[in-house]
């Protein structure tokens, strides 16, 4: 048996080499140079006879088994790579695969809701590739460095500053499930069971808040909007709270539909008591009166949007801020600035309202860190860009939200814009000929990526939308972009036309 340090000869048994598996590696033939190995045949670490043996310890004959409980129709399954190959033979077939995508590059893109699409400026990387930065694990602990925490701080202090809300946290995972925190701090400052949500909110985060409140025995109550405007039904509000037991009310800024609803600023004198959440977009808040000084108790969103690509959906930064007198029912971790024995500005983590730190049924949340890394991008974005930048960004991207709507409206088949409510950077469209899917694939098919259908997709959910999407604009929108969505849209619906 070979030392570990020995190399084995070209004449040794495969067998007798020990600290290797025989069937892992493969030597040179006689003449060559034996003592290298040629190429990794199998780098998987569990021979079949291994696997075998783990699921005979657990009394399964197939490892299908174990996935049982996931529905064959979600599953991958087989990605078509053939079995035994070689490193080469698998980045070979592994790139045929993914050469199958087509790079966003190449699309004239009208995608926005909660994932804008937004350019990086180079600074912003530059600063997140620093070595004092990028780790490979968010750092949580007490002994963060200085650097790390005053980033932290800084980025509270910016969200504070849009939101005009006392406090805010170290960030969390993003929007959706901030918001599911928000209503949880939400029914710890008021009593109730039921919570409203306008029925224009995103379906991804009504699931998201419904499965929050599903361990708590609280119920989401989805409140109607105005068929005209597309803003929110204050009667029903006021119907709702009639009925009592309500503990919170969630609304959006920009709503569902990308409008900026007029009826906002006067909400939170029809709840009174029940806690205001709002959702707000970053970028909107720059143009917008903050929340803050219309009454919101805690204003959350998603933070993407500044110095991060949506990148097939994420990752993503949940933007958390409220009042002072709830900041330690509030989730998360909250960075402090002090001052050191000699005097010196030191920052800290003053409060940490996590199961790590504290008994777990005193825990706030069971979110257990953040998203250090993008709370980062976020400042450093905000930072290169500027309070003016960003103003001046919002404004000129509603400016070309209204070009391109004009231009969607002189299609025969669509109703641009559907609402009457003022809207920024995003507004819906209603396809009268067909359905939006099938819109959306035909001038994806002429290089445009449309919008977002906004239709609840799960089975036992009815969309009250009808055929609507979300359609924005952003700084790669321009003239002859918007002049490429006409064309394709008015092909598209031409045929639908023509089939009927």
């Amino acid at each position: 048996m070979p030392s570990a340090g020995a190399s084995p000869g070209a004449g040794q048994p495969r067998e007798t080499l020990g600290y290797l598996k025989a069937s892992q590696f493969f030597y040179g033939l006689p003449g060559s140079n034996a003592n290298r190995c040629h190429f990794v045949a199998k780098w998987i670490p569990d021979e079949p006879a291994d696997e075998a043996a783990l699921l005979s310890a657990i009394g399964l004959t197939d490892i299908e088994r174990l996935f049982e409980d996931v529905p064959k129709k979600l599953r991958v399954g087989k990605i078509g790579v053939a079995p035994g190959l070689d490193e080469s033979g698998v980045v070979h077939a592994i790139t045929k695969i993914l050469d199958r995508n087509k790079p966003y590059s190449e699309f004239d893109s009208f995608l926005g809701g909660r994932l804008p699409t937004r350019f990086v400026p180079a600074a912003v990387d530059g600063i997140l590739s620093r070595s004092e930065f990028y780790t490979a694990y968010t750092p949580y602990q007490p002994e963060a460095s200085q650097g790390m925490l005053q980033a932290l701080f800084e980025f509270q202090s910016l969200w504070v500053e849009l939101t005009q809300l006392d406090v805010a946290n170290a960030s969390m995972y993003d929007g959706a499930t901030a918001a599911g925190e928000a209503m949880l701090l939400s029914r710890r400052i008021h009593d109730g069971r039921r919570f409203l949500i306008p029925a224009s909110l995103p379906w991804e985060e009504k699931s998201v808040l419904a499965n929050y409140g599903s361990g708590h025995g609280l119920s989401l109550v989805e409140v109607p909007f105005d068929p005209a405007t597309g803003g929110l039904d204050v009667p029903a509000v006021r119907s709702e709270l009639a009925k009592g037991d309500v503990f919170g009310m969630l609304v959006d800024l920009p709503n569902g539909f990308g409008l900026v609803d007029p009826v906002l600023p006067d909400l939170k004198s029809t709840l009174g008591e029940v806690p205001l959440v709002v959702a707000a977009d970053p970028l909107g808040l720059t143009v917008l009166e903050p929340p803050g000084a219309w009454g919101a108790d805690i204003v959350v969103g998603e933070g993407q949007g500044f110095g991060a690509t949506p990148a097939f959906g994420g990752p993503l930064l949940g933007l958390f801020a409220c009042r002072r007198e709830h900041v330690r029912f509030a989730p998360g971790r909250i960075v402090g600035a002090t001052v050191d024995r000699e005097g010196r500005r030191a920052y800290t983590l003053t409060l940490q309202t996590r199961e790590q730190h504290i008994r777990r049924s005193r825990a706030t949340s069971n979110i257990c860190t953040n998203q250090s890394l993008l709370a980062l991008a976020f400042l450093a974005y905000a930072s290169v860009v500027g309070p003016r930048g960003l103003a001046r960004l919002q404004a000129a991207n509603a400016e070309k939200a209204r070009s391109l709507a004009a231009a969607l409206a002189r299609v025969d088949g669509l109703r641009s814009p559907r609402h009457t409510a003022p809207f920024l950077s995003d507004f819906a469209v209603e396809i009268e000929r067909g359905t939006a899917a099938e819109f959306l694939d035909a001038v994806r098919r002429k290089g445009v990526l449309g919008g977002i259908p906004l239709r609840d997709p799960r089975p036992t959910h009815r969309s009250p939308f009808g055929e609507l999407m979300l359609v924005s604009a952003h700084e790669g929108t321009d003239a002859k972009s918007i002049q490429r969505y006409e064309r394709a849209a008015s092909a598209a619906l031409a045929r639908v036309g023509g089939a009927a």
